[in-house]
């Protein structure tokens, strides 16, 4: 094993909102109202959503990122919040024409990777990874999780529509990679001896194994197997990216994950959320 490295994905940007724009050229009038799995957003809506995530990238903050005292207490808080946001938003958005809202998404997927491209990795990013328990986060990491978003969304729209996933390990290797950086908060309370392991296998082109190990009071994530894990969580690749952002209900994919040793060590896994959802 070895400890979890920076994710870097900012050179994906560019080929993915190529494959995005590709997809939205080729639809029929009827394929824009077509429901997604965001209900009850249809594919105009989703595609909507996207923009409206690279606008507010790119809008100017002048406020200071809130600290963990400020959300944390109140996270389902600060998820009803974004979600009303984002509600309005597609609401608004509506009116933009698929024409405009596609030249509108060429113009700012450019000037976000612009502007990602721009930022020192390491550096503090404006806004944390919430979902993965952190009150400051890095560039990379930030920059990561919106490559998610992008990858996710996008998913949405290409099943509602009946065109292929992007699961290539290209695509699909650092999106898995990213969601499970969620793994120590989503076992923070989880008490166990110190030096327990518990391995997360990932089973697919795409996947891999982690490795969550008690060190003190803390859980402390690694990439590979430990030997004599307490447990051993198996899945295929389109379950994992499912599960850990809601697109299938824990008791349905539950029958579809091999839990070896420590059930409740196990079954902690399917409570991971790495959305803000």
């Amino acid at each position: 094993m070895k400890p979890v490295e920076p994710i870097y994905t900012i050179e994906l940007f560019p080929p993915l909102s190529r494959e995005l724009l590709g997809v939205l050229r080729s639809l029929r009038p009827a394929d824009w109202s077509a429901p997604t799995v965001c209900a009850p957003w249809t594919v105009k809506d989703v595609a909507a959503h996207l923009l409206g995530g690279n606008l507010g990238r790119l809008w100017p903050r002048r406020e200071p990122a809130p600290s963990r005292s400020a959300y944390e207490p109140d996270y389902d808080a600060l998820v009803r919040m974004i979600d009303d946001g984002n509600a309005l938003w597609v609401q608004a958005a509506r009116r933009i024409s698929p024409e405009m809202l596609i030249a509108l998404l060429e113009l700012t997927d450019q000037r976000l990777y612009d502007h990602f491209r721009s930022l020192p990795p390491d550096d503090p990013a404006g806004v944390a990874v919430a979902w993965a328990g952190e009150s400051a986060s890095a560039n990379w990491f930030d920059i990561a999780r919106e490559y998610t978003e992008k990858w996710l969304h996008q998913q949405h729209i290409r099943e509602a529509i009946g065109q292929p996933l992007l699961l290539e390990p290209r695509w699909l290797s650092p999106v898995l990679d990213t969601f499970l950086r969620g793994l120590p908060h989503a076992y923070r309370d989880m008490e166990a001896a110190d030096g327990t392991a518990i391995s997360v296998q990932i089973s697919g082109e795409a996947g891999g194994a982690w490795t969550l190990v008690r060190q003190g009071r803390e859980w402390r994530l690694f990439v590979g197997t430990a030997q004599g894990a307490a447990c051993t969580i198996s899945m295929d690749q389109d379950l994992a990216w499912r599960l850990f952002t809601k697109g299938i209900r824990p008791e349905h994919a539950e029958p579809n994950i091999r839990i070896a040793g420590n059930e409740a060590f196990g079954r902690r896994v399917l409570s991971m959320v790495s959305i803000m959802g």
